[in-house]
């Protein structure tokens, strides 16, 4: 603890219970002593830091007792021998601040009665006692680092041994959450109390069968609970002469303190065992005290004697003492390195650190409070005798306790570690863990090794490390880490875990990711889905690219529409050549020329804007060839109607007093050709500036593709477009139909009856079946029904005429069809005005035009042929 004295002397003081002389301490607490002493000699002797000032301690020993915790906390408040706390006059040894124990509920019993005097406390609850400054670690890095390390060697399955009290119980219920984040879960949570005679054999056998079905269990609570734990291992030593190999976790609270005949029987199970400790650094000048130790030189050291004769099992006799038969003396020349690590260590450990830092941040506190009110005190004239160090006045008890609160708040320095010291409101900034290892090597020393580390203050990610490598595990056999899993295996890359009813979280079974999703990691809780563009490759590890769904013209379905369009073009190229080349011949007179020459470039455009449906969409393909599609349709279905109304128009003509006549010619022709059309070209537009079709991806219709579609925009309209062109062949069908029986060889009714057919059931069976399908052959669809709807027309209306010109060329002459009675009348050279009298002969076979070009007005032969 501490005192502060305004006497010049460097000399160290402090006070010794008496209690002390009858009880012995704790083997490794010893070093924690020496490190308090090392760090008030140091602080002493630094002439800067507290010039004027001596530092002394009093030792209390509250043996864990609330009642004994409460008298030694009064105590340092009150005046020697009067329990006045508050009111302390002896002013040769001022309370200056409190060191708490290492056992957490002491140290918050202390709290609770020295924040009511703002004394500082370094050791405590900060949050609730303002003035406490905690020294060690914060324990939830501790418990983080656990976490850390079950999950860096894959454990989930582990067991948990506690001390049955509030530490246990809170450690529980600190530690739960965590775990259960993180999916670990315990095998087995055991709870047992530090007395010995509290667990009876029977117990014993019972808890022995249960750890010995695990592979790594965790250890909390202080060494009193060792003893039980020895007397399972005996329990199974007896009952199965084997060894009880598992690995051990231990927490910082754990410490190996034991008698040294107990060696060899007590470290064995503990080998290869992981241990958190409270971080350290070499102070090398403190080793070299801890070296020097000399039992019979002990400056005043009141425990040195004690402990020399404890470690060493040999006596230091006074100078008057007779020793006794067979009795062991202490020479003094023994050899403090030759103590097993676990009773003594020859360099300073986590808990000796933490105080010889809280020591020096007292000591730092205290310097900075003084030169504070040195400052305060300046004198404010140019005198400049006054100037210099004055020696600082006399302060009240009670204003000096408050006043130095601040200072330690806000105390930052370097110790020499070369380690920067701070405190937090978690506790010392530098706070952190090592991570041991403890080995039993063929000497039978027992030995940490440092296999790891947690640093607080390190970036996520960095504040845990280990060296899987160097941690020697407790069977020797297999180099392997310990297999602590519910599970059989481990979920690989590409599976989930799937945990079946009633079981725990860790006692999953693996399954395949589900479609759509993918798992890169191991024992992967979930799959994740991938990106929209994306989809999982064949064992579901990672996302790729989607293929591209469009109809290419590199695609076989492509080339061979390709070929199809490209064939059907030149053959109506063909067509349309030879009834150019024999325009004056009567079959092509007889046909209407014009009407004939649009309807074949019309068919042929009608094949070429396939083209506009075969590779990648884009946005001016998209734009235009539904409309390019409907408007060219339009005009061949308008084409096939204005011939079909023209055979009708002419047979009406021939009846008697009928007016029709004056409806044949030109002005109907091109009305038809031209209006209907137009009226397709409106819709089109409309379509255009209210809802234009665009490039879509459409990545949800097909598994593992993308599909680059033309999205029509507005559906309605689409639909309307074909409705109108449905219309238009229903009524070019219907016209045709009633034409079909109309006598005459050269009536092209019945020809374009089954055109039509044909064209309307191609189109009927389209809609279902472009409805029915997705991408590439949605557009396949579409495709083929304008190609074979086209094919249909061409093929059925121009093939008989093909074949009469090329194949049976004498059937189109004037010469034939005047032997025959079946001469036209466009090439008897009369029109319906110069011919009307042949219109009314009876039993007359003649050969009505479709439709009446601009020569057919002309008469260039008197010849009749009545029959």
């Amino acid at each position: 603890k501490g005192k502060a004295n305004s006497t010049s002397t460097q000399d160290l003081s402090y006070n010794v219970p008496q209690c002390f002389s009858h009880y012995r301490p704790i083997l490794r607490n010893y070093q924690q002593f020496l490190a308090l002493m090392f760090a008030v000699r140091e602080v002493n002797k630094d002439l800067v830091l507290l010039p004027n000032i001596t530092l002394g301690f009093h030792i209390h020993d509250n043996h864990k007792l609330e009642r004994r915790i409460v008298i030694c906390s009064l105590s340092l408040l009150s005046t020697r021998d009067r329990m006045v706390p508050g009111y302390k006059c002896d002013r040769k040894d001022p309370l200056l601040s409190v060191i708490g124990g290492l056992n957490s509920r002491s140290s918050r019993q202390m709290a609770s009665i020295f924040s009511i005097f703002k004394v500082s406390q370094v050791r405590g609850n900060r949050r609730v006692y303002p003035s406490f400054f905690g020294i060690n670690p914060k324990e939830s890095a501790q418990y983080e680092g656990l976490v850390q390390l079950l999950l860096h060697f894959h454990w989930n399955w582990v067991g948990l041994v506690t001390s049955d009290n509030d530490n246990g119980e809170r450690f529980l219920s600190s530690l739960m959450p965590m775990l259960k984040e993180k999916e670990i879960c315990l095998a087995f949570t055991e709870m047992m109390k530090s007395e010995i005679a509290a667990t009876s054999d029977s117990k014993l056998i019972h808890i022995f069968n249960t750890w010995s079905k695990h592979e790594v269990i965790i250890m909390f609570g202080d060494s009193n609970i060792i003893v039980n734990i020895c007397r399972i291992i005996e329990v199974n030593k007896m009952l199965t002469n084997a060894s009880f190999l598992k690995v051990w976790i231990f927490t910082s609270s754990w410490k190996f303190n034991v008698y040294s005949q107990y060696l060899l029987d007590f470290v064995k199970p503990f080998h290869g065992a992981l241990h958190f400790k409270d971080h350290t650094r070499d102070v090398s000048e403190f080793s070299h005290v801890l070296l020097s130790l000399d039992p019979l030189n002990p400056e005043g050291d009141f425990f040195l004697r004690i402990w020399w004769e404890w470690v060493f099992g040999c006596s230091i006799l006074k100078p008057d003492d007779i020793p006794a038969k067979g009795e062991k003396l202490c020479t003094g020349k023994e050899n403090v390195q030759n103590l097993p690590t676990y009773m003594f260590e020859t360099s300073m450990t986590g808990e000796s650190y933490t105080i010889y830092n809280a020591i020096y941040a007292v000591a730092y506190a205290l310097h900075s409070q003084i030169y504070a009110n040195l400052l305060r005190w300046w004198p404010s004239h140019n005198d400049r005798s006054h100037w210099g160090f004055q020696p600082i006045a006399p302060i009240p008890e009670c204003l000096f306790f408050f006043q130095i609160l601040p200072y330690l708040r806000n105390v930052q320095f370097n110790n020499s570690a070369g380690e920067e010291i701070s405190f937090s409101e978690n506790g010392l900034g530098s706070a952190g863990y090592d991570l041991l290892n403890w080995v039993l090597l063929p000497n039978e020393s027992f030995v940490p090794m440092k296999v790891g580390q947690i640093d607080p203050g390190s970036p996520p990610g960095q504040d845990f490390t280990i060296n899987s490598d160097a941690i020697v595990w407790p069977r020797k056999v297999s180099r392997k880490v310990p297999f602590a899993r519910c599970g059989i295996k481990r979920c690989q890359a590409g599976e989930r875990r799937n945990v079946p009813e009633g079981k725990e979280v860790c006692c999953y079974q693996c399954a395949p990711c589900p479609e759509g999703t993918v798992s890169n990691q191991t024992d992967a809780a979930s799959c994740d889905p991938c990106p929209e563009d994306q989809c999982p490759n064949k064992d579901n590890v990672h996302c790729i690219a989607k293929k591209l769904h469009f109809l290419a013209y590199q695609d076989p379905l492509g080339y061979a529409l390709v070929l199809l369009a490209l064939s059907l073009a030149m053959i109506t190229l063909a067509v349309l050549a030879i009834f150019l080349k024999h325009h004056d011949t009567p079959i092509v007179k007889a046909n209407n020329r014009q009407l004939t020459y649009i309807l074949l470039v019309s068919l042929l455009l009608c094949f070429l804007c396939s083209f506009l449906f075969i590779g990648r969409p884009k946005k001016f393909t998209c734009l235009f060839r539904q409309s390019a599609f409907a408007i060219l349709f339009s005009l061949v279905v308008s084409s096939v109607l204005a011939k079909t109304v023209m055979v009708v128009l002419a047979f009406m003509a021939t009846k008697p007093g009928n007016k029709t006549r004056k409806l044949l010619g030109k002005p109907l022709t091109n009305s038809i050709i031209l209006g209907c059309p137009l009226v397709q070209a409106v819709l089109c537009a409309t379509w255009l500036i209210t809802s234009p079709p665009f490039p879509n991806w459409d990545f949800h219709s097909l598994v593992g593709e993308t599909i680059l579609e033309c999205q029509e925009g507005s559906v309605s309209m689409f639909y309307a477009v074909l409705a109108y062109l449905g219309v238009l062949a229903f009524i070019s069908f219907t016209v045709a139909f009633l034409a079909r029986k109309l006598p005459d060889s050269f009536n092209e009714a019945k020809f374009i009856t089954f055109s039509m057919l044909v064209f309307c059931s191609v189109w009927i069976s389209f809609l279902p079946t472009y409805l029915s399908t997705k991408g590439k052959s949605m557009v396949a669809v579409e495709i083929f029904s304008i190609l074979a709807s086209g094919a249909g027309l061409l093929a059925c209306i121009f093939s008989p005429k093909c074949y009469i010109i090329l194949l049976r060329p004498h059937l189109n002459s004037s010469r034939a069809h005047f032997r025959e009675g079946k001469l036209p009348l466009e090439s008897q050279g009369c029109g319906p005005d110069q011919c009307s009298h042949l219109f009314r002969m009876k039993g007359a076979s003649l050969q009505v035009n479709l439709a009446f070009s601009s020569s057919s007005s002309s008469s260039s032969s008197s010849s009749r042929a009545i029959r």
